[in-house]
């Protein structure tokens, strides 16, 4: 299955008696939100989806951004157009979060044809890619969520997960490594988990690594086509990104959606510092 559309090929879909649905899904963490960038210039025909109103639901113990109602997701999807039948590229501004959250969303629940634009917005102007500012009014689609399509993981499954497989954490070194933790109640990690950056994802222009590359890297961490693998991050957004990285090297794994923002919020459950898995 292709996860990745460069910019190039999604211009000729574009083209096409068909197109695919193209959803901007722009997000920085703290805002400010997406939309005014997305009227400012967005892919022609592209829809914008708030990742913190329609890709996540309300802040609570489940996480910082725990799963949106299955209902008012598939609502969200067919109000941008979504259909069952009909392909779907979705992209961002950025390091490709928030994109890789809309794919993994829609991959599961169902969705079988969904692609991220590799690079985001800045590969599409960097190709020559024109930029609009109308705003569309799509067809409505038929999309209807079935959620379990890819591998959810809850916090005690993470934590027996860590123990006899492998759990990526997705966050930065030192977040992980419990040296800063400027958003959650503690720093440290989900004990038995090792440490993997999203950063190393991507190469310097912004685009996913190659496929290759992306199997050796996670190869040396135990991730591999064989294994048993599970992601994190700090509250399920850019871990969707390393799921996506993983499925491009070829490795399935699963989300754990509650991240640290759900697993640090439990007085109760355990926390490793350094830089070892603990």
């Amino acid at each position: 299955m292709t996860h990745l559309i460069t910019a190039s090929a999604l211009a000729g879909e574009l083209a096409a008696a068909t197109p695919p649905v193209v959803l901007d899904v722009r997000y920085r963490l703290g805002g400010p939100p997406g939309r005014p960038e997305y009227e400012a210039g967005h892919v022609p025909g592209a829809v914008y989806v708030d990742m913190e109103a329609e890709l996540a639901g309300p802040a609570g113990p489940a996480g910082r951004h725990p799963l949106p109602g299955l209902d008012a997701f598939a609502a969200t999807m067919r109000r941008a157009g979504v259909s069952a039948d009909r392909a779907v590229v979705v992209y961002d501004g950025g390091q490709g979060w928030s994109a890789a959250r809309a794919w993994w969303l829609l991959r599961y629940t169902g969705h079988s044809s969904v692609r991220v634009l590799d690079g985001g917005l800045a590969a599409w102007t960097a190709s020559g890619g024109a930029l609009s500012t109308d705003v569309p009014a799509p067809e409505p689609g038929d999309f209807t969520a079935e959620p379990g399509a890819l591998p959810l993981l809850g916090a005690d499954e993470a934590a027996a997960l860590a123990r006899r497989g492998v759990l990526l954490d997705a966050r930065a070194g030192e977040r992980y490594r419990g040296e800063v933790e400027p958003i959650d109640r503690v720093a440290g990690h989900i004990p038995g988990a090792l440490s993997a950056p999203t950063t190393e994802n991507l190469a310097a222009d912004g685009t996913y690594r190659e496929p290759a590359e992306l199997a050796e890297r996670f190869a040396a961490l135990g991730a591999t086509p064989d294994a048993e693998v599970g992601v994190y991050c700090g509250s399920g957004v850019s871990a969707a990104q390393e799921v996506l990285a993983l499925a491009v090297a070829g490795v399935p794994a699963a989300l754990y959606v509650g991240s640290w923002s759900e697993w640090s919020a439990d007085p109760a459950r355990p926390v490793a510092t350094g830089p070892e898995a603990g």
